[in-house]
């Protein structure tokens, strides 16, 4: 039986109510839990942390442009098996001129397909009802690989390359799948009516201070309301690329090095800008309201 203990986080990792409940939902229907919202908002890291917390087997396929679901599930290895079966006939010839000594397939016998298929990450995790899959940026795949995850969701069950074997698993062993995206393409209707669904908010200033402090519990309250004011204002500019959850902690990471005094100063001067700041033109334009205003980020304005 999977495991379908009610989750709320961890010590490391904050899960509200909500998002909780659907995953909760999706392991007791044996379903996968689709999580979309934007890039930061930690829905990459729900697996990673409820896997490590529950001392659960993790299974990871980051998608790509190029992700196909042969590549999802298993590759059957060509090269090795025209090789072995090139050894065998080599054996073969050998023995025939009387000769002992035998080259080496390394314990695989050509004769059996299943000896060449080497797992994937999906069916590892069908293998073992007691672990987690992420599928890490769906929409990132080519249109065709959610379409041609749907059989396998449907019927719990994949169809192995070359060996026909069949990885299957019943609804109430299902592991635990979080699927994430950044909704960079719209998923199938079909696909997304086979899961679970949950969109991430951004956090609020009283929720980031809350998964702030499960990152850095030392780091002074007023350090943190100073970082937290540059952060929501910088996102509220009209940048390319708004500084997600990620940077912020990695900003306050760099920041806590200091003494409470000196990293606020750190923190008006902008200091570790490139933390929160991932493209040039969004640096050039944090730059020039520099200029005209040094207060822009820091001042009255923020209040």
């Amino acid at each position: 039986m999977a495991e379908t203990t009610y989750w709320t986080g961890s010590e490391k990792y904050l899960c509200d109510t909500a998002l909780a409940q659907a995953f909760h939902m999706a392991r007791v229907l044996g379903m996968p839990l689709l999580i979309e919202g934007e890039p930061g908002t930690g829905k990459t890291e729900l697996p990673l942390h409820y896997a490590k917390n529950m001392g659960l087997d993790l299974h990871v396929y980051p998608v790509g442009s190029k992700s196909t679901v042969d590549q999802f599930v298993a590759k059957f290895d060509h090269v090795k098996y025209l090789r072995d079966s090139q050894i065998e006939i080599l054996n073969a010839q050998r023995e025939e001129k009387g000769l002992d000594s035998r080259l080496s397939t390394g314990g695989r016998n050509p004769e059996v397909l299943a000896d060449y298929v080497a797992k994937g990450p999906a069916a590892l995790a069908y293998s073992s009802p007691n672990s987690v899959l992420l599928i890490d940026e769906i929409d990132k795949a080519p249109r065709e690989f959610p379409n041609d995850l749907l059989y396998a969701l449907s019927h719990r069950k994949f169809i192995m390359p070359e060996s026909g074997e069949v990885v299957e698993i019943s609804e109430d062993d299902m592991p635990a799948i979080v699927i994430t995206s950044n909704r960079e393409q719209e998923l199938p209707t079909a696909f997304k009516g086979r899961c679970i669904y949950h969109y991430i908010d951004f956090p609020d200033k009283e929720v980031m201070a809350k998964i702030i402090e499960k990152h850095y519990p030392d780091i002074e309250d007023d350090v943190v309301n100073v970082a937290m004011d540059v952060f929501y204002h910088l996102r509220k500019v009209g940048l390319e690329r708004a500084p997600t959850t990620r940077e912020i902690l990695n900003w306050l990471k760099y920041i806590k090095q200091s003494a409470s005094k000196e990293a606020i100063e750190k923190i008006e001067r902008l200091e570790g800008l490139g933390a929160l700041i991932k493209t040039q033109p969004d640096m050039d334009k944090v730059q020039r309201m520099l200029r005209v205003d040094p207060n822009n980020f820091t001042g009255p304005s923020l209040n």
